[in-house]
């Protein structure tokens, strides 16, 4: 019997949170469909972990700059900048291994795979929407999605609670990224109260016990060290939309789940290279600077670069628009609605040598 249809919540919206209490105790919203409404089970692996490793996070990246006016090649680079770089690569890689990627695989060969991947890209659509609605930074919404991750790569959750989950880790996030974080009171209000403050918190100490520390370093945290590579090496009118741009495309890459498997450090070096070949695509994308300081060379990227691409050219025809909708806002300058050719040439992917090193290649 086929798995009923599943409907993704809407956003309650909320108004401005009083200095006396918490206006969303007195919005109202109509009831609509939430993620709780579906109670088959998921299956995936159930075991313990524990993450003992100091996590490092974008408010250290930014307190060690990279050298104004020089050229971001790994000899040139500040010695603390270099090892914090460094230290956020090694910590990836650990925090990846123990992401147990083949237990996910498991579950994607299963047969509720298709139904799990379409429940993923919904949650996730609809985070996006709460952290819209409640201003949250977008660091929040990255870390989110790390912790949902690595929580199902070790547990099984059964669909009811998918949405408890979502709601958990985001509070969880919004701690450890925002000055002044949501409330338990206002995930549960955001639910449409499907689930008590109790519930909320029950599954907030079981998540964090399973993460043991909180931070990790994210898609977020690697993009913005690339950009600033790449805005060294590309002074160009266009220097903000590229900026946001490659921030639309890296969180396109979250509603994929073939993403899960690939490193941040690599999905934020693909985001890159694809929001520069979408405003000049007659130009090489990738530039020696670039491949020196991430360690990536374009045919290392392809995989990750096709499938983001794919989601910017909405080629299976989602109609989730959270993120689309998001950046189609002129606050963003609208970079949703830039388009990039239908076919990246494949010379792009070929590996740059230091003769390229003076900015971006020119075919």
């Amino acid at each position: 019997m086929d798995p009923p249809e599943y409907h993704k919540p809407s956003v309650r919206t909320s108004k401005k949170r009083d200095s006396e209490e918490h206006s969303l105790q007195q919005a109202t919203a109509n009831k609509r469909p939430v993620l709780g409404e579906i109670t088959n089970s998921l299956i995936f692996s159930s075991s313990q972990c524990s993450f003992s490793d100091q996590e490092m996070t974008d408010k250290d990246l930014d307190k060690e700059e990279l050298p104004e006016g020089r050229s971001a090649d790994c000899s040139e680079k500040s010695g603390s900048a270099f090892s914090i770089y460094n230290h956020l690569r090694s910590l990836e890689m650990e925090l990846h291994v123990k992401l147990l990627s083949n237990n996910i695989e498991k579950a994607y060969n299963s047969d509720s795979s298709l139904t799990f991947t379409r429940m993923r890209e919904i949650l996730v659509d609809w985070l996006v929407e709460v952290a819209e609605e409640y201003k949250l930074v977008s660091d929040t919404v990255y870390l989110t999605i790390s912790h949902i991750d690595r929580y199902l790569s070790w547990h099984a959750v059964d669909r009811s609670k998918l949405q408890l989950l979502g709601v958990c880790c985001m509070l969880i996030a919004s701690t450890h990224e925002e000055i002044s974080p949501p409330h338990v009171e206002d995930f549960c209000y955001i639910t449409d109260n499907t689930y008590t403050k109790a519930q909320v918190l029950n599954m907030e100490r079981e998540v964090r016990k399973f993460l043991t520390c909180e931070g990790a370093p994210t898609i977020k945290v690697f993009l913005r060290i690339y950009t600033k590579v790449a805005l060294e090496n590309w002074k160009q009118a266009q220097d903000l939309q590229f900026e946001l741009l490659s921030c639309y495309l890296a969180e396109l890459s979250l509603l994929d789940h073939r993403c899960v498997h690939i490193l941040p450090s690599k999905v934020a070096a693909s985001a890159i290279f694809l929001s520069r070949f979408t405003i000049q695509p007659e130009k090489h994308p990738w530039c020696f600077a670039l491949q020196r300081y991430s360690g990536y060379r374009p045919s290392e990227l392809k995989e990750c670069i096709l499938a983001i691409h794919d989601l910017q050219l909405n080629r299976k025809g989602s109609s989730l628009l959270a993120i689309r909708d998001k950046y189609k806002q002129h606050k963003f300058k609208c970079v949703a609605e830039l388009s990039s050719p239908s076919e990246i040439p494949a010379y792009y992917f070929e590996d740059i040598d230091q003769q390229s090193s003076n900015g971006f290649l020119r075919t």
